[in-house]
């Protein structure tokens, strides 16, 4: 499968489709499983706080995962992705309620590059705080 998105279709700004992804305890406790990182602060409330955290925290990778959902998700071809990196900026707290958190992600092509990729700048918030920075990912489009 190849992106379905062409290269000489896609300009500098062009905006990504932002979505909304929601975290509840029991996302995490399905990522821990699917991942096996079963370390308490993604789940325990009381360790969580204990080491300094404002309550239980969402998987980094969790949140890294996510966002580059938006990419995926526009390009229609999850191996169109050839770069992607993120510094993990502020946690994703998920409060122990039928709520939860919401991730909200959205993109923009930043740049084209000469070998037929552009790169997609990411920006993901929680809450109205960015939760990911320096997200970018480098696409091999059509």
């Amino acid at each position: 499968m190849t992106a379905k998105i062409a290269y000489d279709d896609v300009e500098v700004g062009t905006e990504l489709p932002a979505e909304t992804f929601p975290v509840t305890r029991a996302t995490l406790v399905q990522y821990a499983g699917a991942s096996g990182d079963f370390n308490p602060i993604h789940w325990n409330e009381k360790f969580a706080k204990e080491v300094g955290l404002p309550d239980v925290i969402a998987h980094g990778m969790f949140t890294m995962a996510e966002a580059i959902r938006v990419v995926t998700d526009w390009t229609g071809d999850p191996a169109a992705v050839v770069e992607y990196g993120v510094r993990f900026t502020k946690p994703v707290v998920v409060p122990n309620d039928d709520q939860g958190a919401v991730v909200e992600v959205s993109g923009k092509v930043a740049a084209k590059l000469d070998d037929g990729t552009v790169r997609v700048d990411l920006l993901a918030t929680c809450g109205g705080q960015k939760v990911l920075g320096m997200s970018r990912a480098v696409v091999r489009l059509a």
